[in-house]
């Protein structure tokens, strides 16, 4: 999947700058993550493979924020509440009603949110100086490429391939405008 906007390069040094914000939203979005892929299980058990590919990156999301949470605890980080996330929560403005259209755009968004956090990753493993951190990183920004593969994959089990083409263009549009829209944030979003 190819985002139609990247990421600015005032990100990567205001990230780097303020990187124990970046960490703490960072564990949130794996937090929602692992729920989003429990969301989907309980919404569309029916969807061929998903069930045993939701349970599993529930799973895997889970094993990325105890990495996260532990980094926290070594830098005397404390969790806290979640402020929200006004980048998922504009892209899920798009998300359509009706049941098909809704499921469809569930696993698009996704796969989109996966993407944007695999840009945002990969770019602070270049940018992190700690061999152990940037390895962390460069294994993360990989893990979350092949979950944007898997929530494609997936929309193409229960839509054709040219609909499913249309609609993540749409929403690829939809999500470069957003981004365009937002501030800058010591955030993975």
């Amino acid at each position: 999947m190819e985002l139609k906007q990247p990421t600015s390069p005032d990100w990567l040094p205001l990230a780097l700058s303020r990187f124990d914000e970046v960490l703490i939203d960072h564990a949130h979005c794996e937090k929602k993550a692992a729920a989003n892929a429990l969301s989907l299980l309980q919404s569309y058990p029916e969807i061929p493979g998903l069930p045993a590919h939701m349970a599993r990156l529930a799973r895997e999301e889970c094993a990325h924020l105890a990495k996260v949470l532990q980094l926290m605890n070594a830098r005397g980080l404390v969790l806290g509440r979640d402020g929200g996330d006004p980048y998922a929560q504009g892209l899920l403005t798009h998300v359509r009603h009706g049941a098909g259209p809704r499921r469809l755009d569930r696993l698009l968004v996704a796969g989109i949110i996966e993407a944007r956090s695999h840009e945002r990753l990969a770019l602070l493993a270049q940018g992190l100086t700690d061999p152990k951190l940037k390895s962390l990183y460069q294994e993360l920004a990989l893990s979350e490429d092949g979950h944007q593969r898997l929530f494609v994959r997936l929309a193409e089990q229960i839509e054709d391939k040219a609909s499913v083409d249309a609609r993540l263009e749409q929403l690829l549009e939809a999500e470069g405008a957003l981004l365009r829209t937002l501030p800058l944030r010591a955030a993975v979003h």
